[in-house]
């Protein structure tokens, strides 16, 4: 009984999270190519997109990943909205998710400018490639190369659910024993004040070379994709570069929405972002950020990432199936 009181929060959340995202993808579900312009469509589309985005943003903060990684893979999984346009918006939500999430780490001055300028170069360059690679596929290849997308993606995604599970070995306050030349010419080091410790803590960067390359496929990927890349930014800098982890989650924020940003701007000259299809999903990443962010110290947040373990995986699992069932005509028979 104790147990399960100390549960109450945690179960709340999740009976009323899936109430609304059954609301919302009864909403969304009425929403076709023959009545998406039509006055009842069009508010079944704002409503629905609104809710989804409220929850899944109050997820996303709580599982510690950017909106995107939820938004991106649920909408192509489950709907049958354009893949262009879904991959688009995604861009939009994990950009808002990173900002809403970055604010008060760059209120308290700990994102790291020099790292941020440093590895926004290829982030950038990648998310751009990957959004033209994305809308040439999707020119030339049509509905084969949708289905090729889904299914890379689910794999994707059961990639991230491993890397949740496994948990990492992320250091709180990484000392490498050797700084690379390339780190030490670019003068890749700083400090903050740890408020917790009541100290401040001096760190250097290091791995400037592979951790530029990890950018570049971490931005082309959030660019295809359109996920974000908050599911490994913040391993990169922390595992790779030994970027202290509240450094790296405040910087990763402020790449995310640089990175996604540039991302956009080739599905918006192919038309591929629609103002009222993205709206609701902004407003809803802010709302549900804040939300989330007040939640956070109120629940037990590693219940919350076991639930986005489990969502990741079912996910992965639709979009398997109807990859390859565009891709080799084979129907799967799951819900």
């Amino acid at each position: 009984m104790t147990s399960l009181l100390k549960r109450i929060p945690e179960l709340t959340l999740l009976i009323v999270g899936t109430i609304v995202i059954y609301i919302a993808m009864g909403l969304l579900s009425e929403v076709n190519d023959t009545n998406i312009l039509s006055a009842d469509g069009a508010w079944a589309l704002v409503v629905g997109s609104f809710l989804m985005s409220l929850v899944i943003a109050i997820v996303a903060v709580l599982g510690g990943v950017g909106g995107g990684v939820l938004y991106t893979p649920v909408m192509l999984g489950f709907t049958s909205i354009d893949s262009l346009l879904v991959r688009s918006t995604g861009l939009v939500v994990a950009m808002f998710s990173g900002l809403v999430s970055s604010g008060p780490f760059m209120r308290k001055g700990l994102a790291d400018i020099r790292i941020v300028f440093y590895c926004a170069i290829p982030i950038v360059i990648g998310a751009m490639l990957g959004a033209q690679v994305a809308i040439g596929m999707a020119e030339t290849m049509g509905e084969e190369g949708d289905a090729i997308v889904r299914l890379l993606l689910g794999l994707i995604l059961v990639f991230i659910a491993v890397m949740f599970i496994m948990g990492g070995s992320k250091n709180e306050y990484p000392k490498p024993k050797h700084v690379d030349a390339l780190s030490k010419k670019l003068h890749l080091q700083s400090s903050y004040h740890e408020e917790s410790l009541n100290k401040t803590i001096h760190y250097k960067a290091v791995r400037a070379l592979p951790g530029a390359i990890l950018f570049l496929l971490v931005g082309f990927t959030g660019g295809f994709f359109g996920l974000g890349g908050g599911w490994a930014v913040v391993p990169v800098l922390n595992l790779v570069m030994a970027v202290p982890l509240k450094v790296s989650a405040a910087s990763s924020g402020v790449l995310l929405a640089m990175g996604n940003a540039a991302a956009i701007w080739p599905y918006i000259m192919k038309g591929a972002l629609i103002a009222v299809f993205a709206a609701p999903w902004m407003i809803g990443q802010v709302i549900g950020g804040i939300l989330g962010a007040h939640i956070l110290s109120k629940i037990n947040a590693g219940f919350v990432r076991n639930i986005l373990i489990v969502l990741l995986l079912l996910t992965s699992i639709k979009l398997i199936s109807r990859g390859i069932e565009g891709y080799f005509g084979i129907d799967i028979p799951i819900i």
